[in-house]
């Protein structure tokens, strides 16, 4: 995010904290608007879609501890500042705050962001620009050679890490903790959320390469193995079971058992007159994630015996007797000539 960025943009407006709001103020105002306007519960609503993305902007730098005193910092240093900046803006011209710092973290609205700290200088009050330019690596005083303006650009970061890892689907639904170990025989420990899908990807800020500017971030693309019996509705956090019932079960109706995920299981009642394949809605008992829990699909399947003994035999062709007059088939031939 340019600097620019950070001083038209207010982080705190958007997410409704005040400015000494804690951690956890932060990131529960994040959770209840991010639901509120999640793609997913919008669709199709293009402002909805906006508002979410400032929402995610606005968490991703006030849960930072360092990137949240960085934006303070410029934030404050950047209302009304503005200074003569000779060769910047032309003889006798300026240059405002928001460009020269445009200069260092990237340049303009689209340079990428480098996480820099720096120090506030003096005994509470912040910095001099003096100070905060030699926290990225130039020289004090405004003569210094390179750079914007005699100004040096900040070290580079080190370079991202991608890789991934495979778990089991139960260890989806629970959550888990994995080490990854990378060639130079070093361990990190990645905590695998409870929910996390099949291709999620996950970040881990700082766990890349390390360099001048700092450490990049690792990425960690979570593939899950598919169960015999559960399947994930994609892209949704429903899962989906498929139940066998007993042509009794579907003429007269019953209450059956169905397993769920968390191993226990759930009472469904099946309605008299159920054909095969038709589905039910257990709700929240999906897959529960940070944002909610999905639901529980179970589509029923008539289960036929392979084999019957003599006494059922009789039994079934009474019953073949007795509804003779009903046509599975009525009409058929007809919706078949349209």
């Amino acid at each position: 995010m340019a600097s620019q960025d950070w001083i038209d943009k207010d982080f705190y407006s958007i997410l409704g904290v005040s400015k000494d709001a804690s951690a956890a103020d932060v990131k529960k105002a994040y959770r209840k608007l991010a639901r509120e306007y999640h793609p997913d519960q919008n669709p199709g609503d293009a402002e909805a879609e906006q508002r979410f993305k400032d929402i995610t902007e606005a968490n991703s730098v006030l849960s930072d501890p360092e990137e949240r005193k960085q934006y303070d910092a410029i934030r404050a240093m950047g209302s009304g500042a503005r200074f003569t900046a000779g060769g910047a803006g032309g003889a006798g011209g300026s240059a405002n705050f928001e460009d020269l710092f445009g200069d260092i973290f990237g340049g303009g609205g689209g340079g990428r962001r480098r996480r820099t700290t720096y120090s506030t200088g003096g005994a509470g009050g912040p910095g001099g620009f003096e100070d905060l330019f030699a926290q990225f690596g130039g020289q004090t005083g405004y003569g210094a050679p390179g750079g914007y303006g005699g100004y040096q650009a900040p070290p580079a970061r080190g370079e991202d890490i991608r890789t991934e890892t495979t778990i089991p689907f139960r260890s989806s639904v629970h959550g888990t903790t994995i080490k990854l170990r990378r060639g130079n025989g070093q361990e990190t420990t990645v905590r695998i959320p409870a929910g996390v899908r099949d291709g999620q990807k996950l970040k881990l800020a700082g766990k890349g390469h390390s360099g001048p500017g700092g450490a990049g971030d690792l990425y960690v693309t979570v593939h899950v193995t598919p169960h015999p019996f559960f399947r994930r509705v994609e892209g949704t956090d429903d899962v989906e079971v498929t139940v066998p019932i007993s042509f009794p079960e579907a003429a007269l109706g019953a209450t059956i058992e169905v397993p769920v995920l968390d191993g226990g299981t759930v009472r469904l009642k099946v309605p008299a007159g159920t054909s095969s394949g038709r589905r039910f809605r257990v709700k929240g008992r999906g897959f529960s994630t940070a944002k909610g829990s999905g639901n529980l699909i179970v589509t029923v399947e008539v289960h036929v015996p392979a084999e019957l003994d003599e006494q059922a035999q009789e039994a079934v062709r009474a019953f073949a007797e007795a509804t003779a007059a009903q046509d599975p088939r009525a009409g058929l031939a007809v919706k078949a000539r349209v």
